[in-house]
């Protein structure tokens, strides 16, 4: 099996959470994802992280330790980004 390409981590991260946004990069060895999710709400870093390999499934089963992220909920994004001067 071939090493997955950050848009097809992208794809399976989607299919299995609902994302507001989500990026994923990477070189077929390493990734790091960027992922805004309500389904973060309330939850432990460590909790997102669970959520986020369970929408991963089997799929990246050998990958899956070579993938850092970032999780964040709808408000903590917008607190990211505000700081970067973007308005709504």
């Amino acid at each position: 099996m071939s090493d997955p390409t950050p848009q097809e981590v992208e794809r399976y991260i989607a299919q299995g959470l609902a994302c507001e946004h989500l990026q994923v990069e990477g070189d077929g060895r390493h990734f790091f994802a960027t992922i805004v999710s309500r389904d973060f709400e309330g939850k432990t870093r460590v909790a997102r992280h669970q959520r986020v390999y369970q929408a991963l499934g089997d799929r990246m089963r050998e990958q899956i330790h070579a993938l850092s992220m970032k999780t964040l909920t709808p408000a903590e994004w917008a607190q990211t980004t505000s700081t970067q001067g973007h308005h709504h």
